[in-house]
């Protein structure tokens, strides 16, 4: 037994060795990338600084070069004597007499002003990357001339078709004049209608509903009697205490309770034809279905902050709720599923090649999604449900 134990130790002494070592190599390897950071962050400092340095003595040259332009443009060799003069940092005194300051930019501006008109300004280069590229005045003549020839053409066609510029420049001198045609009917409006605006203004602010149909009638009225306006908007920006915020809620409301109450006669008065074939029918049915979910999801995804707008607007809002409206709205839902099983039943029971394809399970899954929207069935809706499982089970 001892010489067992004596075996482990010496494994164990083995290991913790080489771990040692390992770890004493870890650590000069670490110190080695330590150094080898250190020097390269130097070498970085020492490349921007260079770098720096650099683009100074250039923007330099360039202020100096924009300075001496007119020179270089008569004697092209002064170019290479450019070059020498190039401030070399020897001392602050060379500095000083070899390069003078650039003039500030409004001096060299007022240079180029009270110069005398010099000739065809130098082509200098611009550097774009490694490559130079230099301005063509052949291209810009080349341009100019298509360009005064196609203005020309323009106007040889104006004239063939007419005075149309003309009639367009007196339209808009007389809109800048305000004797426009359409601005003086805008005034003609707000002179002649201004009583019944007024009226309209106190009945919008003063309005108060307690049912939804009322304010479908009241908004009916008021769109008739702003029908003849010219541009509505327009004239009644000539009334600041028109109750716009509230006048546009109450027209969001009524339309919104428009299309839910036409959408759900459309569902409620949907038959299913016989003579149509029942893939059809079915494509019908779900498309309805489809809608009527997704306008009822639009109101729920805004119900909170909508119903709080219209409590401060004295709207009604309780047609909001599931216990309103749109809870019937859903409950309309259910004649699309009784229709669909029923269909899907009567075809299961007259064909039976329709029995070995899915007709089955896609009548049951449109009549889960109708149930889970609607809350549930009622009595007619699950007997139609009984019916469709019973010959379901039969086929099957």
């Amino acid at each position: 037994m001892p010489s067992g134990d004596d075996d482990d130790g010496a494994t164990l002494r083995t290991e913790l060795e080489a771990s040692l070592l390992k770890i004493h190599s870890l650590e000069k390897e670490n110190q080695e990338l330590k150094q080898e950071t250190s020097r390269l962050k130097a070498q970085i400092n020492t490349l921007k600084a260079h770098d720096l340095e650099r683009k100074s003595i250039l923007w330099k040259k360039l202020h100096h070069s924009m300075d001496c332009g007119k020179v270089i443009a008569d004697d092209p060799p002064q170019k290479q004597k450019l070059q020498v003069d190039v401030p070399i940092k020897k001392s602050t005194s060379d500095q000083t007499n070899v390069i003078n300051p650039p003039p500030s930019p409004p001096q060299l501006l007022q240079r180029r002003v009270t110069a005398p008109p010099p000739p065809p300004p130098p082509i200098l280069p611009t550097p774009v990357g490694s490559k130079t590229v230099r301005r063509v005045p052949a291209v810009m003549e080349f341009y100019r001339s298509l360009m005064k020839r196609d203005t020309q053409l323009k106007e040889t066609k104006n004239g063939a078709s007419g005075l149309v510029p003309a009639a367009y420049s007196r339209d808009m001198i007389g809109e800048i004049e305000n004797r426009s045609t359409y601005l003086t009917s805008i005034k003609s409006d707000v002179e002649k209608y201004g009583p019944l605006l007024n009226y309209l203004i106190r009945e919008v602010q003063s309005a108060a509903f307690r049912e939804i149909s009322e304010v479908e009638a009241f908004v009916k009225w008021v769109d008739g009697e702003l029908s003849c306006l010219v541009d509505e908007r327009a004239v009644l920006k000539h009334f600041p205490q028109w109750p716009e915020r509230k006048a546009d809620a109450l027209r969001e409301a009524a339309f919104s309770y428009r299309d839910l109450k036409n959408l759900e006669s459309e569902v409620l008065g949907f038959e299913n034809g016989l003579k149509q074939p029942v893939i059809q029918s079915l494509r019908k049915m779900q498309a309805l279905q489809d809608r009527l979910e997704s306008n009822i999801s639009g109101v729920e995804r805004s119900r909170e902050g909508t119903s709080k707008r219209y409590k401060e607007l004295q709207i009604p809002w309780q047609w909001l709720m599931d216990t309103g409206v749109v809870g019937k709205i859903k409950l309309s839902s259910l004649n699309l599923a009784r229709e669909c099983m029923r269909r899907i039943a009567k075809e299961l029971e007259c064909n039976e090649a329709s029995r070995n394809g899915d007709l089955l399970i896609q009548g049951v899954r449109f009549a889960f999604r109708v149930h889970q929207f609607a809350g549930g069935f009622d009595t007619e809706t699950m007997h139609a449900f009984e019916e469709l499982k019973e010959i379901g089970s039969r086929c099957g």
